[in-house]
């Protein structure tokens, strides 16, 4: 008797398309878990562009932030990009605005900002974005926020105050506000605007739209780049360096850009902005374990009202309307 092989009973697919198809069920799965995937790859650029300030220059980690996403993607995303061609063309603006906002001004403006202020002073400034993403679909949208969300925002924006004040009012009111986190806190207001936005996205698959994305950031950052490197700011090629970029050019731009642009689309903006107060949770997390830094109990406390927030602010209330359209 001849034998033929078949796939498992079990698998949905043959093996080859179910590990080709793997990152498209994962965009359709659980936005809450999308969201907080996305705030975990944010949470170590945060680390990775502290860790190198003065190594590698702003201007030029932000170009291979997306440039290498770019070059990346492309044999993955070529047949979606042909087949979104239309609305690509149709829709330029908002592309164009778009990567403007979340690519080239954000991403730029956070490694500059990271070089002239502290960790704990960007924890406190990036908790200022689930406020800011409320306030820009308001301006734009005329949205409206449940009491639900407006009660798990707090919560979560208590917790993040008591993990960066260590649980002491003192701390906080010592804190200083330097040229740095001026930047940071102007770019959470661009990062609310690009979120409140995403709204008016074409229905393009998350591939071209990241592709897409990618490539106009990399266009608009480029002559900055020039301008940079002939200023003398250039990159100091050590491994550290380079895993730096290799980092940043996958985990922060291509997964958690795909996670979270998904993530708003299914929940819309202001639901989702509570979820940026698991930042400053992921980053004591990293600390304690890759560098070594205690536990202490107001991290407990912090973790607990920080997850009951979230918890809140997922909640869909009958007032919140900032669903995407």
């Amino acid at each position: 008797m001849g034998y033929t092989r078949h796939a498992p009973p079990f698998l949905p697919y043959p093996p080859r398309r179910l590990m080709r198809n793997w990152p498209s069920r994962l965009l359709r799965s659980n936005p809450y878990l999308l969201l907080a995937l996305a705030g975990l790859c944010w949470s170590g650029n945060h680390v990775i562009g502290r860790a190198v300030a003065g190594q590698v220059p702003p201007i030029g980690l932000s170009l291979m932030r997306w440039l290498l996403p770019a070059l990346i993607l492309w044999p993955l995303a070529r047949p979606y990009v042909l087949e979104d061609w239309p609305k690509i063309v149709s829709h330029w603006r908002v592309i164009v605005l778009l990567a403007f906002l979340g690519g080239t001004l954000f991403g730029i403006l956070q490694y500059i900002g990271l070089n002239y202020t502290t960790a704990l002073n960007v924890s406190v400034i990036n908790s200022t974005a689930p406020v800011m993403i409320f306030v820009a679909g308001a301006l734009l949208f005329a949205d409206r926020l449940g009491a639900l969300q407006m009660g798990g925002i707090g919560t979560s924006l208590i917790g993040v105050i008591v993990i960066v004040s260590r649980g002491q009012l003192e701390v906080l009111r010592s804190l200083q506000f330097n040229i740095g986190d001026l930047i940071i806190l102007f770019n959470q207001f661009i990062w609310a605007v690009y979120s409140a936005c995403l709204r008016l996205r074409p229905p393009l698959h998350w591939m071209s739209f990241t592709f897409i994305l990618s490539i106009v950031a990399s266009v608009a950052t480029l002559p900055l780049y020039v301008w940079e490197h002939a200023s003398g700011n250039t990159f100091h090629a050590t491994w550290t360096t380079m895993l730096a970029v290799g980092y940043v050019a996958i985990f922060p731009s291509v997964v958690a850009f795909a996670s979270w642009n998904r993530g708003v689309e299914m929940i819309g903006a202001n639901r989702a902005g509570a979820f940026l107060h698991l930042i400053p949770l992921y980053s004591a997390i990293l600390a304690s374990t890759f560098l070594g830094e205690e536990l202490m109990l107001y991290h407990v406390l912090g973790f607990a009202l920080i997850l009951a927030g979230v918890w809140l602010a997922a909640r869909k209330s009958g007032k919140d309307t900032g669903a995407s359209a």
